[in-house]
């Protein structure tokens, strides 16, 4: 029970890693807060970590949205709540060429990918300062290397590992902030996705398959409780060998 009597805000949490890491964070006695776009996905999964005996709340809010971040504190001080745990893994990909790529779709994925956790500190700082708490943000393989098609989210991912190290620096010693840096993960994002390329994808890892959820969620975890205590400003790569292989 590393997180009993915690309140933890996933951001992304209806589905995949937000999922995972609100279920094992819950299992381990946070109050998780699980936000996102969709009200279903995220009422499903808080009724599943109360089914299992956790605690979860569902929270409607864009992640990239200023005012949303806003309204959200406003909601913790009616409730006189305190969030000692951050969970950035809220993300949006519009996969295209730059020179394809709307201005429009450029900022919007900048603003969920990567000012969502500006945002979260401009709002709940004082919260993780009080609480002597910890932010974990969910980057991505594409921050380190790059791929055809993902210029926004290459750029916010790679921003994301910068800003973590520069929070770390700025907010020490009462705040920690680490990053995990998934590879390919089997996630809803890969429904649609032909089994070819799934193998193709798997292939290109030294463990030679996709990793799950719940393996991300693992990282999450440890880097969030106080086994990681002397660790901040780092990110933890969770690929499956992906990129020290040097193939997709």
């Amino acid at each position: 029970m590393r997180f009993a009597n915690q309140v933890v805000i996933v951001t992304g949490g209806g589905s995949g890693i937000g999922a995972a890491a609100g279920r094992r964070l819950a299992a381990e006695g946070a109050e998780v807060w699980l936000t996102g776009r969709t009200e279903s996905k995220l009422a499903a999964q808080a009724a599943q970590i109360a089914q299992d005996g956790g605690q979860a709340v569902s929270w409607v809010m864009d992640a990239g949205l200023a005012d949303d971040w806003r309204v959200l504190r406003q909601h913790f001080d009616q409730t006189g709540k305190t969030v000692d745990v951050i969970v950035h893994n809220a993300y949006t990909l519009d996969k295209r060429p730059a020179g394809d790529l709307a201005e429009e779709s450029w900022n919007y994925q900048l603003a969920v990918d990567l000012s969502a956790v500006y945002f979260s500190v401009r709002n709940f700082l004082d919260h993780l300062r009080s609480r002597h708490g910890n932010m974990v943000n969910v980057a991505s393989v594409h921050g380190l290397r790059a791929w055809p098609g993902h210029p926004a989210y290459g750029a916010a991912k790679g921003g994301m590992l910068a800003l973590t190290r520069q929070l770390a620096v700025e907010y020490g010693p009462d705040v920690r902030f680490n990053a995990v840096v998934p590879g390919p993960i089997l996630t809803p994002t890969w429904d649609g996705v032909s089994p070819c390329e799934i193998d193709s994808t798997a292939r290109g890892t030294a463990l030679g398959r996709l990793g799950t959820a719940d393996e991300v969620a693992n990282a999450i975890a440890f880097l969030a409780s106080s086994e990681a205590s002397y660790i901040t400003g780092e990110h933890l790569v969770v690929d499956g060998g992906q990129t020290v292989r040097g193939s997709w």
